[in-house]
């Protein structure tokens, strides 16, 4: 049984790498077996090689090894208790145990259980156990891990690396960013040094460190970047920021908050998730980049809290599928799909459209990238953004604001009806007038304009670019439209052939959708 699980496509390829402790602690009789593999091979002979046969590989084999030494000291293994909460359906009692409280109050009398006349006992609330990883980031104790380790903890356990169990007390914990830093009560501890995740290209070496399904602490296993800036569509909170390292580095249930470090032993990530269909490593596991944890981590422990800069727009990755509506000749930057009333970006007049390029001068490659800048910014902070609008080059300056919890945010996710007046059978939707009914069946605002689509062909181009019905048609080709007769119209008048660039309103926010009408 594991710990909560996202969706990244299907709704258990991606999952949080904790590991409750009854699986760790062996308690299920979980077994670790090894796939055998039938081979055939031809008889080779071979003597043993000397150091001089391969002496880059004789280096790298020591250099990791020295690697491996410096920064396994600083790396623990994290225990959490904590009660039954939603994350996971917990019985009350184990299958097959007698609960006093199902018996008739005559019988709970005859046998002892609860109070006079035999009245109910109070349910026990369960306790769960969990298992992950965490780094040392000072010597007088403070760690760091993840959010979604300690949640709801009401007991840690930190065991370092010289066998010492030590109680842990959580300082902070940011769930947006999933950052927490915990405290133990030693001094002269071995703390690892901070990384410039910013540094960190694709083909470089990295080591990831943890506690693979719990009992396997203080492993060590070696891969590579695979990519960098990758988004955090497995996130259901459109403000998480992405901006995640991708690895082929063997990360399992129970390395969440451990380290990923580079060549020089430095700390560029925070392991947290794992693509997977079957729960174990597959090839991909993802890491928080140090620059966000250094910056969570350093709110935290200076304040006990974090306060996020907010920015208020809803965006999208500019691609080459959508880049020749915004006249570009480079895929890179960030598209702005929705602009949240009264945010930062309202009030340095941001627009639908924008195509947002460098801040404070640094390009942007992606939506992710922009999400992850700003994160490390504080409330306050004033940026300089580079924009285009309508093929023109602008600079807006703007003045970050602070997410609170009741901010209204503009979803930053790529991703009973009027009569029907309008049907593009090259796209596959029919559409239909927003009616008041509608609005409040779907809880879509009263300023939101445009088209409701009512049918959506199966196997249609509209399909395949994750329209469905209920979502609402705001721009066609970068135009507005403010009922299903003017989107009809502008989608006919489409060139054969051509590309149609939407703007689409969808669980409750705005963003780009590019569809390839079909031929015949």
């Amino acid at each position: 049984m594991y710990a909560k699980t996202n969706s990244l496509v299907t709704s258990k390829l991606i999952r949080r790498i904790i590991l409750p402790g009854i699986l760790a602690l062996g308690a299920s009789g979980t077994v670790l077996m090894a796939h055998k593999h039938e081979v055939q091979a031809a008889a080779v002979t071979a003597s043993a090689l000397d150091d001089n046969s391969v002496p880059s590989l004789i280096a790298l084999d020591r250099d990791m090894e020295t690697l491996a030494a410096r920064v396994t000291p600083a790396v623990v293994n994290v225990a959490v208790t904590s009660k039954g909460g939603d994350d996971e359906d917990v019985q009350t009692h184990m299958q097959g145990e007698l609960d006093p409280n199902d018996l008739p109050p005559q019988l709970r009398q005859f046998f002892g259980f609860g109070g006079p006349g035999g009245r109910r006992m109070p349910r026990q609330e369960p306790l769960r156990h969990g298992v992950g990883s965490g780094v040392i980031i000072s010597p007088d104790g403070y760690i760091v891990t993840n959010h979604h380790v300690v949640d709801g903890a009401t007991q840690i356990k930190v065991t370092l690396h010289d066998r010492r169990v030590l109680t842990g007390k959580v300082i902070g914990s940011d769930k947006l960013t999933d950052i927490a830093v915990i405290k133990v009560d030693a001094h002269d501890l071995p703390a690892i040094t901070w990384g410039d995740s910013a540094k960190l290209h694709p083909g470089q070496n990295v080591l990831a460190f943890g506690s693979p399904f719990g009992v396997l602490q203080f492993s060590v296993t070696r891969g590579i970047v695979s990519a960098v800036n990758r988004p955090a569509p497995f996130s259901s909170d459109a403000r998480t920021p992405g901006g995640l390292i991708q690895t082929d580095a063997a990360v399992n249930p129970g390395n969440s908050g451990g380290p990923l470090v580079n060549a020089h032993g430095e700390l560029v990530g925070i392991n947290q998730m794992i693509a997977t269909n079957s729960g174990s490593f597959a090839g991909a596991s993802f890491a928080i980049p140090a620059n966000t944890a250094k910056s969570i981590s350093d709110q935290i422990i200076r304040t006990g809290s974090v306060h996020h800069a907010y920015l208020g727009i809803g965006m999208n990755d500019i691609t080459p599928e959508n880049a020749q509506f915004f006249n570009l000749n480079d895929a890179r930057g960030a598209v702005i799909s929705q602009v949240t009333a009264g945010s930062p970006a309202a009030s340095a007049s941001l627009k639908n459209g924008d195509v947002i390029h460098t801040l404070n001068g640094h390009p942007i490659e992606n939506g992710g990238d922009l999400q992850l800048q700003v994160a490390q910014m504080t409330p306050g902070t004033k940026v300089t953004l580079g924009i285009l609008r309508n093929g023109s080059e602008q600079t807006v300056n703007v003045t970050l604001g602070e997410y609170k919890k009741n901010t209204e945010m503009a979803s930053e996710d790529g991703d009973n009806r009027g009569q029907a007046s309008g049907n593009n059978g090259k796209i596959g939707i029919a559409l239909g007038e927003l009616t008041p009914d509608l609005r409040q069946q779907l809880n879509i605002p009263s300023d939101v304009k445009g088209a409701a689509i009512e049918q959506v062909r199966p196997g249609s181009p509209a399909e395949d670019a994750g329209l469905q019905p209920g979502d609402v048609v705001l721009e066609v080709n970068r135009k507005p439209v403010a009922s299903a007769d003017q989107a009809a119209t502008s989608l006919r008048g489409t060139p054969e052939g051509k590309n149609v660039l939407l703007l689409v309103w969808s669980n409750g926010g705005a963003s780009y959708r590019v569809v390839t009408p079909s031929h015949g």
